[in-house]
């Protein structure tokens, strides 16, 4: 065998298909194969190269124990200046050579770095694949550390394959988060620019309030001016009415010696004064004199003393003038004040109409995009049984949802009359006692009117009985007596399958509201008793009962509107708690207006007549409309007057105050009727007022509304501070 260092050891040169970059799968089979082949070719040259690569004794070579580091493989490109200048200034020390096996390595190595293209993205997974193959050449060739090696190199290789998966899992998350990050420059935009708008408006607004303020600084001073004005007025008349003063003053005086010359003239011209003693005219010129100078003294001293005093009028005028001026200019101050207040809430009020108007604007464009063009529902009348007349007669009066819900009745009426038989619903809790069947049940097809016919008798046979057993009960009772037990099923089936679908037939609606507890019976029972109280006043006011009313077989009560009907005052008694504009609505409905003459006649029975589908005249439908929105108008002060959100809690006794607050005119019957009703008690286990377990009977404000919105509740009389319409 050749010395291993007399034959150099020939490496294959590795296809670059077979390296495996970062993210590129390669067909493990075709690999391993690859593999196993150069594992082959190179066995023989290993061979030789181990047995020149360990010292004599068997041990490994002590090379480079004894040498530098520097002649070490530097983790550099093989290509570069850096590089080659690194390598030419290493010299190896004499004496000392690397072994064959190394050098080999070495320069397959620098060969493989050589001819990787490091241009590409997975240049670092490509520069990875010689190293990876010189450490398989040491495991091969270290048979006594192979399985260590092997263990570290799997260890590697596995954390490798991790950080590929982690890598490629990643990759769609950073994709996502320049997504995101482009969204949230793109809000961040958005959102200066309406800053900057925000802060246009509000330096716009700033100026005008500015303006506003050079304003009233200008009215200021102008008013300031005035009063400087003023008081210089007020100083020069000061000044004029002194100096008028002192010359009053020196006209007094000079009037004085003149009176006294007068008189010293008339003692001289007299010819009794000679005759006097001259001794005594000297002592009375003397005394005469020394009064004179008292009074000079007393002068000077007044003026001394008074001589900056204003005249009382005069002060007492200024004063009065000041004071007015001060009233004025306080005037003003108020005036601005109010003018401000008004300008502040005027820009309140220009805010919350811009941020309207947006808000309305959106809307528009909103429902602009979303609205469609109305239905053309003519295309309608050859689609329902009786052709255009039925239609016309269905669609009158009615607007595009109630004519969404005509279609509807009449589409589920003609797929009712297709079905034959209708599968039951089993005997579950939640189904209504009178649908508890396990089969399939017959369809009867009755028409419509016979079912209204039908119902119509059960609300007759139910009123005239005593009402001993739930609704649900009766109305099955009520099919086995008319139709026997075997067909009673198949009735209450079909029935409920008709009232169910026809909510615009008053009869129909109503009673499927009692019947599935949506509704007590007492509001259809009292609906129906009040209108036959209303019939029975107004047959007891037609005298010569034919049926019809005119102005003066009725005049209007003292104190109610000289434009009522005949009837409306047969209203207002009937309704007395109704307010005038809504007896004036029933007038209407019943066909009367102002400008009738009072000689025209009413014939008040049609206004209580019925069609064959028991669908009402407009006057009883506007009666039922006004019971709803009076039911629901004093349960809203019923929830005002508790002020209680509607998920909080509520006790008996505060819905006794509240209701008495509201309507005062409840006697005590009628209350505690409402309380049952609302608190869902039976008669027996209702407290009196006062006892101390009322505090402890509990509900939500919600339920006790809906309860009372089931049941008949209306007001008994106006409140205190609300007189009666």
């Amino acid at each position: 065998m050749d010395s291993p260092n007399s034959q150099p050891l020939n490496f294959p040169t590795t296809s670059r298909a077979h390296l495996r970059p970062l993210g590129v799968s390669i067909d493990d089979s075709l690999f391993t194969e690859t593999k196993n082949t150069q594992k082959r070719k190179l066995s023989q040259k290993r061979k030789t190269l181990l047995s020149g690569s360990f010292s004599i004794g068997g041990h490994l070579s002590p090379w480079p124990r004894y040498i530098s580091d520097q002649t070490i493989l530097h983790n550099r490109k093989p290509c570069s200046d850096d590089y080659r200048k690194r390598a030419g200034s290493l010299q190896q020390p004499l004496g000392t050579t690397k072994p064959r096996y190394l050098e080999q390595l070495e320069n397959y190595l620098r060969k493989e770095l050589l001819l990787l293209d490091l241009s590409t993205d997975s240049a670092q997974e490509l520069r990875l694949q010689p190293y990876r193959e010189i450490f398989e050449f040491f495991i091969e060739d270290f048979k006594t550390y192979k399985p260590l090696l092997s263990s570290i190199k799997n260890a590697y290789e596995v954390m490798l394959a991790h950080q590929r998966e982690k890598i490629r899992a990643l990759e769609p998350l950073k994709a996502k988060l320049i997504t995101v990050n482009e969204n949230c420059n793109e809000r961040i935009l958005a959102m200066r620019a309406e800053e900057r708008d925000e802060i246009s408006m509000l330096k716009k607004e700033k100026m005008n309030l500015l303006k506003l303020i050079d304003k009233k600084n200008e009215e200021k001073i102008s008013l300031q001016i005035e009063v400087t004005k003023l008081r210089k007025n007020l100083a020069e008349e000061y000044l004029h009415y002194l100096s008028e003063r002192d010359a009053r003053k020196i006209l007094i005086a000079d009037l004085n010696e003149l009176r006294y010359q007068r008189e010293d003239m008339s003692l001289a011209q007299s010819p009794g004064v000679w005759g006097e003693d001259p001794m005594k005219l000297t002592v009375a010129l003397k005394m005469a004199r020394q009064d004179l100078t008292r009074t000079q003294m007393e002068l000077n001293t007044m003026k001394a003393n008074f001589g900056d005093v204003v005249p009382r009028r005069d002060f007492e005028m200024q004063e009065k003038t000041l004071k007015e001026l001060q009233e004025q200019l306080e005037s003003l101050r108020d005036d601005y004040e109010e003018v401000r207040k008004e300008h502040e809430m005027l820009l309140q009020l220009h805010m919350s109409t811009l941020k309207e108007r947006d808000q309305f604007y959106s809307e528009l464009q909103e429902i602009q995009r979303t609205s469609t063009p109305r239905p053309d529902w003519s295309k309608c009348e050859d689609m329902v049984a009786g052709g255009r007349d039925r239609w016309h007669m269905l669609a009158e009066g009615k607007n595009s949802d109630q004519l969404v819900d005509v279609l509807l009745e009449e589409i589920g009426e003609g797929l009712l009359r297709e079905k034959d038989f209708f599968p039951g619903l089993g005997y579950g809790e939640s189904i209504p006692p009178f649908l508890r069947f396990d089969g399939i049940v017959e369809n009867k097809k009755p028409t419509k009117k016979e079912v209204v016919k039908l119902l119509k008798d059960a609300w007759k046979e139910r009123i005239t009985e005593e009402q001993k057993e739930k609704f649900p009960d009766f109305f099955f009772s009520f099919l086995e007596r008319h139709f026997g037990p075997g067909d009673a099923m198949a009735w209450a089936y079909t029935i409920f399958e008709y009232i169910k679908l026809f909510h615009t037939n008053e009869v129909m609606s109503q009673f499927y509201a009692v019947l599935m507890g949506k509704r007590k019976e007492s509001v259809y029972i009292k609906q129906k008793q009040t209108i036959a109280q209303l019939l029975k006043e107004m047959t007891n006011v037609d005298s010569q009962n034919e049926g019809l009313l005119t102005m003066e077989q009725l005049r209007p009560q003292p104190g109610l509107s000289a434009l009522m009907s005949p009837y409306s005052t047969v209203l207002k008694s009937t309704f007395p708690l109704k307010k005038d504009e809504r007896i004036q609505e029933l007038m209407e409905a019943g066909g009367w207006h102002p400008s009738s003459s009072n000689a025209d006649l009413l014939d008040y029975r049609l206004l209580f007549m019925e069609d064959e589908e028991g669908q009402s005249v407009p006057f009883v439908q506007k009666l039922w409309e006004q019971y709803v929105v009076e039911k629901d108008e004093y349960l809203n002060e019923l929830k005002q007057e508790l002020g209680l959100e509607l998920n909080e809690e509520v006790t008996l006794p505060k819905v006794r105050e509240a209701l008495m607050n509201i309507d005062p005119s409840l006697d005590k019957q009628t209350l505690n009727h409402y309380l049952r009703q609302a608190f869902q008690l039976p008669m027996t286990e209702m407290p009196e007022e006062g006892e101390e377990r009322e505090e402890g009977i509990v509900t939500q404000l919600q339920t006790a509304l809906e309860q009372l919105q089931m049941s008949d509740i209306r007001r008994m009389g106006p409140r205190e501070q609300e007189p009666a319409s």
